[in-house]
């Protein structure tokens, strides 16, 4: 696969790991209560010149305390699937809580996988309490080998755009995650949006966040448009 695609040998086995773990994790009984969200959708939407990640991204109704998350990663690593080659050590799962800014907390684990001697690390951070319109959609995630896909719930292209959006308003220059630009240039490249829904979207992201949508002044500071 690395030879057919040129791309680096540890990027496809990162892809490779953390594919194999979403299908253990639509194995169980936790598929319904988390959403992938973030750079792998874009994987999933076949996106052309999309960016690489080395973590998964999901958006969880359920307990946000870390033990709890923590014990879902456990429970997803021993999940017994059909041989695909990799083990996920649960004895090596870690916890943590992220916080992005002062407003969204989160938990991110760690642990390792295993495919023969190679290691694999692997991250997964979770987010609570968003507001998903329109509703998300059961996806199949592409596979790298001809094993069985991934099968889970997915975010909507209206709410990638509307959560990255609001951040870019709200941090201006202090966001530090310009991957939020250049995504949402990916996606309007890509998609032939309903406006509609679009602007119910932001205006829900905007709402639940508490994030004033700017109607008297530019939407960036003029420092940005120098940039």
């Amino acid at each position: 696969e690395a030879r057919a695609t040129n791309r680096p040998f540890l990027e496809i086995l990162q892809y490779y790991g953390m594919e194999r773990f979403l299908y253990r994790f639509s194995r169980s009984k936790y598929a319904d209560r988390f959403i992938l969200k973030g750079a792998l959708m874009f994987t999933v939407w076949q996106v052309p010149e999309r960016r690489t990640t080395l973590d998964i991204d999901f958006s969880a109704h359920y307990d946000n305390q870390i033990a709890a998350i923590e014990k879902v990663i456990m429970d997803v690593c021993r999940v017994p699937v059909i041989p695909d080659g990799l083990v996920f050590d649960s004895e090596t799962v870690k916890g943590q809580k992220i916080k992005e800014d002062v407003d969204y907390e989160g938990v991110r684990v760690k642990f390792r996988g295993f495919l023969e001697r190679s290691r694999i690390a692997m991250q997964i951070d979770v987010g609570f309490g968003d507001v998903i319109f329109p509703k998300p959609k059961t996806i199949d995630y592409p596979v790298i080998l001809d094993f069985p896909k991934p099968h889970l719930k997915g975010y909507p292209t209206e709410s990638v755009v509307s959560e990255k959006f609001e951040a870019m308003v709200k941090l201006g220059l202090l966001n530090s995650r310009m991957k939020d630009f250049y995504d949402i240039w990916l996606m309007i490249r890509q998609f032939d949006f309903n406006c509609p829904r679009l602007v119910k979207a932001l205006r829900s992201t905007f709402e639940h966040r508490k994030t004033s949508f700017p109607k008297d002044k530019p939407l960036f500071a003029e420092e940005m448009y120098d940039e």
